[in-house]
């Protein structure tokens, strides 16, 4: 996946949340909001570069006939050529982070609209240079290559783009594939839109107020502790959604055919193929994790029924998946202490590690505090040459101390790569990229549990890492099973509708959740939760939340358990190091993990299930002592 296209996609991660009644961004603090300025000084600024690079564009065609010639040519070409991009990831960055302060403004959203279309314009305008090098001899570019030590940075994207010679079109082909990447991103654009300014969400009356049931309000209240307010919070949320499945489905449906389309115009047996061969990922990876999840839904199980058995329920719903296992901790987090507790979790990772974060906190990467209008979620993004950026909705629960801690691995990922690498290969694909996201939440889990001793902490704690391993492993391969059905569906010719969609959506969650079984009851209104998963707008993308995740628990237990020496921790710094440079799998082999075996697997389910028997020998302690009192 391209640095632009990770920039686009703006990392997601779905648990954080903005509170009811949010400030207007006015009201926040500048020392919780990001300093843009380090890349503009100001719009005018950033219009001012929209327009160089618009007539710069242009000019690359000068190049057009001569990367075949000599060293000279094919240095200039590239650098005029990855000039542009950073360009453009400049300029898109600033928009895109503008637009989500606030996305109910009109002039910020041109801003990023203005953006999309110069990425197209530059992929249309570049959509020879592929063609025109794979007509020549591979034997003469790497010739070429050797014999120019200017050449070195590029030797990476360039094998990269041989490889790419089956599926690669004529200059004349490019050019119109170039040209509809601008629809291929309208489906998404629409929903998002649709889902973060103009849907009307409704207002509800929840015991401890009136809240407008927005998605940041949704992801809040759908853990209250009450049942009522959680049935009220599911109905009145999903109930919205349901009133634009139509609209949504015909949306994600273009996403979709978009999806189809690349598939089809670059000769590829299915979407998934067309999708992961981005990154040099056997499909076989994909279908293994969908099979060992399938496999290990006993598992899955296993801790739905400890979480019954904990929140006392005589039947467990979909509507109480978000409830904690423990009612409450006392843990409560202002931004200050959330970095306090950070900089200490990672601390493994070595001072290097640690005093680039400290630096990064005190240097304007992070927009904390959630606000009206602002985007949901939160996400890490960045510019080669500036540094990472931080999107979060920081509310002081342990959630959102995790997301920082989440959000901040991409970032020193970010920081790492770009300190180490050269442009051409300073960007990271997101198969490796979580692995750096879900090892910090590991780290910060062990170090909150060595910090606590009481068991309500303690329950809380490692109940609140259960649930990541839920919604991580489980909850997002079931998304990618849900993908992988509606693109095999559309790769047949067959249309989606909303309302299909719904369907198979329900399908695929009874299933996992042991409907059938009486493990969890899943009602028809969450049908509709795929409208508000944005991720299904992007080509399988959702399965590296869980291939990561398994990836970094093993890493993490091997920097954790290391008692002599660092060749565990250099190992994993040397893999974020790399970037780009190597393809996925490789860089994680030589972190010592091998994703093509279901090793990696066994061990997650392995740290699960040793997990709910720490539980469950807290709750026989606990159940023992009650004993002994009566």
């Amino acid at each position: 996946m391209s640095r632009l296209a990770r920039a686009l996609l703006a990392v997601l991660a779905l648990s954080t949340a903005a509170p009811a009644a949010a400030k207007e961004r006015s009201e926040i603090p500048d020392k919780y909001k990001w300093d843009l300025g380090d890349l503009f000084p100001s719009d005018d600024a950033w219009k001012a570069a929209r327009d160089d690079l618009a007539k710069k564009i242009p000019a690359l065609a000068a190049h057009r006939g001569k990367l075949g010639g000599s060293a000279d040519d094919l240095v200039r070409a590239l650098e005029d050529v990855y000039g542009a991009r950073l360009a453009l990831e400049r300029l898109w960055v600033y928009a895109n982070s503008r637009s989500d302060e606030d996305t109910r403004v009109g002039p910020t959203r041109e801003m990023r609209q203005a953006a999309q279309q110069l990425a197209v314009e530059l992929d249309s305008a570049g959509s020879w240079i592929r063609p025109e090098l794979l007509s020549l001899d591979p034997a003469k570019i790497r010739a070429t290559v050797r014999s120019d030590p200017r050449l070195a940075k590029y030797a990476f994207p360039l094998e990269d783009i041989l490889r790419w010679k089956p599926h690669t079109l004529g200059a004349g082909e490019e050019k119109v594939v170039a040209e509809a990447g601008a629809m291929a991103r309208a489906g998404g654009s629409i929903s998002g839109i649709l889902r973060d300014a103009d849907l009307p969400w409704p207002t509800v009356k929840l015991s401890t107020g009136e809240v407008r049931l927005d998605a940041s309000a949704y992801g809040l209240h759908r853990a209250s502790p009450v049942k009522a307010d959680r049935d009220l919070v599911f109905d009145s949320f999903f109930g919205a959604l349901k009133g634009y499945e139509r609209t949504l489905g015909a949306a994600l449906y273009a996403s979709v055919r978009s999806h189809v389309f690349e598939r089809n115009v670059r000769g590829f047996g299915s979407s998934l193929e067309s999708s992961l061969f981005r990154n040099a990922i056997p499909t076989t990876v994909y279908t293994q994790l969908l099979a060992d999840v399938r496999q290990s839904l006993p598992t899955l199980h296993r801790y739905l029924a400890l979480k019954k058995r904990m929140l006392g329920l005589e039947k467990l719903r979909y509507q109480d998946l978000y409830v904690p296992l423990v009612p409450s901790a006392d843990l409560e987090f202002d931004p200050e202490k959330a970095r306090a507790l950070t900089l200490a979790a990672v601390k493994p990772l070595g001072k290097t590690y640690v005093d680039g974060l400290a630096h990064g906190f005190e240097a304007g990467w992070t927009d904390y505090l959630p606000s009206t209008g602002k985007r949901s979620g939160a996400y890490s993004t960045g510019v080669y040459g500036v540094h990472p950026y931080q999107l979060l909705n920081f509310n002081g629960r342990y959630d959102d101390l995790s997301t920082l801690a989440h959000e901040v691995g991409h970032s020193m990922h970010t920081w790492l790569s770009y300190g180490a690498q050269p442009y051409p290969t300073s960007d990271y694909p997101i198969f490796v990229a979580e692995v750096a996201s879900t090892l910090n939440e590991n780290l910060l889990l062990h170090h909150m549990l060595g910090q606590v001793k009481d068991d309500a902490t303690r329950l809380f704690l490692l109940g609140s890492h259960l649930e990541g391993m839920r919604t991580t492993l489980f909850r997002q391969t079931q998304f990618a099973d849900f993908e992988l059905r509606m693109h095999e569906l559309a790769d047949r010719g067959e249309t989606l509708t909303g309302e299909k969609l719904s369907k198979l959506y329900l399908d695929i969650t009874r299933e996992y959740y042991g409907h059938d079984k009486g493990v969890c009851e899943v009602p028809d209104v969450i049908a509709i939760e795929w409208a508000f998963i944005p991720h299904f707008h992007y080509d399988f993308y959702v399965y590296q939340y869980a291939t990561s995740l398994v990836a970094s628990t093993t890493i993490a237990r091997g920097i954790r358990e290391e008692k002599k020496g660092t060749k565990a921790r250099d190992a994993y710094l040397d893999m974020l190091r790399a970037g780009g440079s190597e393809y996925p799998l490789d860089l994680l082999k030589k972190a010592g993990v091998d994703m093509t075996t279901p090793k990696p697997f066994a061990a997650a389910m392995a740290e699960m299930n040793a997990i709910m028997d720490q539980i469950e020998a807290i709750l026989a302690r606990q159940e023992k002592a009650k004993g002994k009192k009566k």
